[in-house]
């Protein structure tokens, strides 16, 4: 006849206190899991104006290489190239400012309605922060938002309406600052602003000018 073996006090006690252990590590397992912060919400074109200005940028340079494609030349293949390098760079800075990754907008006309802009600028209008650039000429682009290609080098411009070598002012109305720039490449708006050139026109922290005077001044 087998004896039956029985657990001492002391023995007892180890057992319940281990598994009480188990059982408590569990439970800070799960409360710690429930209670994880969930991630940040990404933020669309129509939620913030950074995000808006940098949708149009990647549309804008996904419409150049569309372009490009369709109507290739000998250039073609280093352009498409270059643009793309500018495509990851937005990318980079739509991830930086919290917004949707890749998000585009093709045509910034009809990404956000658009206030008409004047004719001319206002009279009362202060000294151009452009070097001293003064010049004054046909407006252009009625209508058209400004942003920026991501593009590096000294200011300059793209366009697919004006050759290479035309020279346009582009004033920022929301801040009386101006820039003349020349145009050195094709871009799919009508004016579009490499960083540099940007960066003398724009307010601080938006990558969109809404409100902008274009001019042909040579």
């Amino acid at each position: 006849m087998s004896r039956r073996r029985t657990l001492g006090p002391k023995k007892k006690l180890a057992l319940l206190v281990s598994a009480a252990t188990v059982a408590g590590g569990g439970a800070f397992v799960m409360a710690n899991t429930s209670n994880a912060a969930p991630p940040p919400a990404t933020k669309s074109a129509a939620d913030s104006t950074v995000c808006q200005g940098l949708a149009t940028a990647l549309g804008n340079n996904q419409k150049f290489i569309e372009g490009q494609r369709a109507a290739p030349d000998a250039q073609s293949e280093a352009r498409i190239a270059n643009r793309e390098a500018v495509i990851a760079q937005i990318q980079r800075q739509q991830e930086a400012s919290g917004c949707t990754v890749g998000e585009s907008a093709q045509d910034s006309q009809a990404a956000q309605p658009q206030q008409p802009a004047p004719s001319q600028p206002a009279p009362s209008q202060p000294a151009a922060e452009d070097g001293g650039a003064q010049a004054s000429g046909e407006q252009v682009c009625n209508g058209s938002t400004v942003t920026l290609s991501g593009e590096g080098g000294a200011p300059a411009a793209s366009s697919n309406q004006f050759p290479a070598g035309t020279k346009l002012k582009v004033t920022n109305l929301d801040n009386n600052k101006s820039t003349t720039v020349e145009v050195t490449s094709v871009s799919g708006s009508c004016v579009l602003l490499n960083n540099a050139a940007f960066e003398q026109v724009r307010e601080a922290g938006k990558f969109l000018i809404r409100r902008a005077v274009i001019e042909k001044v040579g």
